[in-house]
């Protein structure tokens, strides 16, 4: 079966980002076929160019593609760095530092009600600055993988997602085990090493 809309698919990848050394390539994060990357095709999940690469793919097949900044996550913008007031995560005039710390990510909600993730800089007396850029923003997305299972996705996967179960952006997709779901990006999100298309957390591809 090949890979088209409403197929269940699930893969093992490496995520590679250019280098500081022209054509060396850094491993970002990878699915595994204990933890792949599970989606539903055509649902949005993923990054429109990701699903392109990935469309008409059959199970068992390896496959091996770039997709540009402009493609992926858009150059970093300087912009989205913020200094916010410390009392803004505070809780009974104290700071949670189990959650909010340098380099971790803490949830965050805008003007109109959206969820946004947004990693923590740097923490002060009087600040928290924020970065609200996905963590590869401004990377060229290099993707070396194959395919593990295609199949019709059934009626309660396709009504999990439909009903709101899908990704969200972010990933990041993710961080972390890799699939869409808890978990692929929508964090509901991309898990934690495997985001592709996710995330959520890097990301891969959760978008």
């Amino acid at each position: 079966m090949k890979i088209t809309a409403n197929n269940f698919v699930s893969a093992e990848y490496e995520l590679f980002v250019d280098g500081e050394t022209e054509g060396e390539l850094e491993l970002m994060e990878k699915a595994t076929p204990e933890q792949p990357l599970t989606f539903i095709f055509g649902l949005g999940m993923m990054l429109p160019k990701f699903e392109e690469n990935m469309y008409g793919l059959e199970e068992g097949q390896s496959f091996d593609f770039t997709i540009n900044t402009e493609d992926a996550y858009g150059e970093y913008d300087d912009a989205s760095v913020l200094d916010l007031d410390r009392n803004i995560f505070e809780v009974d005039g104290a700071l949670d530092t189990e959650v909010v710390f340098e380099g971790n990510v803490v949830p965050l909600m805008d003007n109109e009600g959206n969820r946004i993730n947004a990693q923590v800089v740097e923490v002060s007396d009087t600040h928290v600055k924020v970065d609200l850029n996905h963590p590869l923003a401004g990377e060229t997305l290099h993707f070396k993988g194959k395919v593990l299972e295609v199949r019709e996705a059934t009626e309660q996967e396709l009504a999990s997602l439909l009903g709101g179960g899908g990704c969200g952006s972010g990933c990041g997709c993710g961080s972390g085990g890799g699939s869409c779901g808890d978990g692929g990006c929508g964090d509901g999100s991309c898990g934690d090493e495997a985001s592709a298309g996710g995330g959520c957390g890097s990301g891969c591809g959760c978008h």
